[in-house]
């Protein structure tokens, strides 16, 4: 016979877990409702992030392929390392063959840039982690210029922008040399645009509301400061950046993680109306994101990147990543293959 203390406890102990398990999804069903105004009340409640491929007439107009199974990569797709979660995809064609490359969250250590390759941009295949630092990386935006692959992945636990160059694209890269130093600089993203080079990187340390803006002639330097910085200031819901600025048609774009009032809601698209090296302006393309939560699955809760790209026949192929809430980023995770 089973003491009854100790059945008193067992009852208790399943009575927290009914109650755990129900607030769990009050507070999905919660943040589903409340759309752009996500409540996130308890700490141990995790982003489970995943990557998607959508498509349009617009880079301000993107969707999911239809008769694609989203999202196309998870972090059960990474082999060789126990990936957490993937995200900030930022993707690259070069030869006919498409190559994503994104953070994936290693569970022995930190952030880590792995890549997969595609022939068509829609059907993914994971290869191999291609970026290790002693320090976390994420957000890898990858380009080519003269001749050459360039990523500038954020590493903002250094207190610097570094620029890495492809020893053996996509496979080996070499540090290329520093852009930026004296800030935890965020989420860098680099345009080159009539005749000069920009950056803009977020700033704040972890508030997300610091926008600055930097020059410069050439890749390497030197870096200057715009007269404008920070270009914007305690505004959460447009500071940090996004994904790749782009050229659409004769305007330009940058696009704006909303981080208000908890990390990852949705995605805003600015156009840029002014910028040369003393003046700077930017307006809304509109007054709701262009990317957000969908209310089910694996994005249910938002989304925070977009990296578009313009194909021959005219439609926009984009990467962008998404999250649903878990209460611990280490429940079911699929044993290494």
């Amino acid at each position: 016979m089973v003491p009854e203390h100790a059945e008193c406890t067992k009852r208790k102990r399943r009575k927290r877990m009914r109650r755990l398990k129900t607030s769990f999804k009050d507070l999905v069903s919660r943040l589903t409702r409340s759309g752009n105004h996500l409540l996130f009340e308890a700490e141990h409640f995790e982003h489970l992030w995943s990557i998607g491929i959508y498509t349009g007439t617009s880079p301000l107009a993107l969707a999911p392929v239809p008769g694609l199974t989203q999202p196309v990569l998870t972090r059960d797709d990474v082999t060789d390392v126990c990936a957490l979660m993937v995200a900030d995809p930022f993707m690259i064609n070069a030869g006919g063959m498409w190559y994503m490359f994104f953070e994936l969250y290693n569970r022995a250590s930190h952030g880590e840039i792995g890549y997969a390759t595609s022939l068509d941009g829609l059907t993914w295949t994971y290869q191999r982690v291609v970026l290790a630092e002693p320090f976390h990386l994420s957000y890898p935006y990858v380009f080519e210029w003269a001749g050459e692959y360039y990523m500038i992945p954020e590493s903002h636990l250094t207190g610097e922008v570094r620029l890495y160059r492809a020893r053996r694209f996509p496979d080996q890269w070499e540090q290329a040399g520093v852009l930026l130093k004296g800030h935890a600089y965020s989420d860098s993203s680099i345009i080159r645009h009539e005749g000069r080079w920009w950056m803009w990187t977020e700033s704040s340390q972890g508030r997300f509301d610091t926008l600055r803006l930097y020059m410069a002639e050439e890749l390497l330097g030197p870096w200057e400061a715009h007269p404008r910085n920070p270009i914007i200031e305690l505004n959460a819901q447009r500071a940090r950046p996004a994904g790749r600025v782009i050229q659409v048609g004769a305007r330009l774009i940058r696009f704006s993680q909303n981080c208000y009032p908890t990390y990852g809601v949705d995605v805003r698209a600015f156009e840029i109306t002014e910028l040369s090296p003393t003046a700077y302006q930017s307006e809304a393309t509109s007054d709701g994101p262009v990317l957000g939560p969908s209310g089910s699955g694996w994005n249910k809760c938002g989304m925070h990147h977009i990296d578009a790209h313009l194909q021959e026949d005219g439609q926009w192929l984009a990467c962008v990543d998404g999250w649903t809430a878990v209460p611990s980023l280490l429940e079911n995770l699929k044993p290494m293959r």
